[in-house]
């Protein structure tokens, strides 16, 4: 029995070890598929103004990279992924500046 709970203790603390571990503190991730210019999310920018990992992943995002499909067609409609909180209420309205996201830099 206490090799059970001992076993079950330690894969617990592995799986939220894990979720410690993922992402490293100042990580930025880069998309670069848009034809509008590539864009760099910034996770310490985004921690900086209070947000935490979980509030977009995995409601927003799937932990999984290239799991995000984004289509211009909804992009533009607000309904996706960035728009979850870029959208005028939660933070600035990135419909109304392309060029705060996108850079063809």
């Amino acid at each position: 029995m206490h090799t059970i709970r001992v076993t079950l203790l330690m894969l617990l603390a592995l799986v939220f070890a894990g979720g410690a571990w993922a992402v490293p503190p100042g990580m930025t991730v880069e998309f670069t598929k848009s034809p509008m210019g590539k864009v760099v999310f910034d996770g310490k920018l985004h921690a900086d103004k209070g947000q935490t990992c979980d509030k977009c992943h995995t409601a927003v995002f799937q932990m999984k990279k290239g799991t995000a499909q984004i289509s211009m067609s909804n992009h533009m409609e607000g309904k996706d992924f960035c728009f979850a909180c870029h959208n005028g209420t939660v933070s600035f309205k990135s419909q109304d500046n392309c060029a705060r996201c996108h850079s063809n830099k």
